[in-house]
């Protein structure tokens, strides 16, 4: 009995070495996985962390001055284009199914019918359609007038803003250049005043000059991106105001010709 005894102790104890000894393997495997994850993220921290002090210091050692006056420009170029691009988006609408609309609502209920369509729906298109309808019963002649003229004011609201955007575009290398010219100028009083033309006393002053025209040439650039889109998607909409203001005078042509 007392061996019997013995010889389950010893069993169990070597059970329970296996099984630790199991554990510790499967705890060594995870831990490699777990330091493969957070190595990625630290890595990442490290590096927004480092191109963000980079990008202070350059805008330190550009100066102030004409870094802060490209840096408005960016800001208030980017405003200027978010909100073009909202305006844009919300006047964009399914021109197709505002013809339907209209359509149906003339054969069904006239002119007033129409006009309810044209006022429940947004955008320059139905504000073209809901001012042509309204001087209906004054001609075809005066529809087609209407038409225009009204067509010229969504356009111009359409448009509206994009000068300043393209004003931005045109200062932002302009003031880079400017900075550029005053670095130089700062190189050569130091030449002056040191009398010799050493790369210590030169570089300071191109520096300042190169970081300046860098940075303005970049703001050019990212805001003319914006202004090519919001140009671009001025003249789809303006195509479609063309377009929806033809087929409106047909449909009108049509219904008097049923009366």
């Amino acid at each position: 009995m007392m061996g019997a005894s013995v010889f389950a102790q010893e069993t169990e104890t070597t059970v329970s070495d296996d099984t630790t000894q199991v554990a510790a393997e499967d705890m060594s495997a995870q831990m490699p996985a777990d330091e493969e994850t957070v190595a990625p993220e630290a890595e990442k921290e490290g590096g927004l962390s480092v191109l963000h002090t980079n990008l202070k210091t350059k805008f330190i050692e550009g100066g102030a001055g004409f870094m802060g006056a490209v840096l408005m420009t960016l800001i208030f170029g980017l405003a200027l284009a978010f909100e073009r691009v909202i305006y844009l988006s919300l006047a964009s609408t399914n021109t197709e199914k505002l013809l339907l609309d209209v359509e149906g609502a003339l054969e069904e209920g006239g002119i007033e019918a129409a006009k309810e369509v044209c006022r429940n729906a947004r955008g320059p298109v139905a504000s073209i359609f809901y001012q042509g309808l309204d001087r209906a019963d004054q001609g075809i002649d005066v529809v087609e007038k209407s038409v225009i003229s009204y067509g010229s004011v969504q356009m111009g609201l359409l448009e509206k803003n994009l000068s300043w955007i393209s004003l931005f575009i045109a200062v932002a290398p302009m003031l880079g250049f400017m900075g550029t010219v005053i670095g130089m100028i700062q190189a050569f009083d130091k030449i002056q005043e040191q009398g010799d033309v050493s790369p210590t006393v030169v570089a300071g002053g191109i520096k300042v000059a190169l970081i300046t025209t860098v940075t303005g040439l970049i703001v050019a650039i990212i805001l003319q991106f914006f202004y090519n889109y919001l140009i671009s998607k001025v003249d789809s909409i303006v195509n479609r105001m063309e377009d929806a203001s033809i087929s409106l005078v047909d449909m009108l042509v049509k219904h008097n010709l049923k009366k």
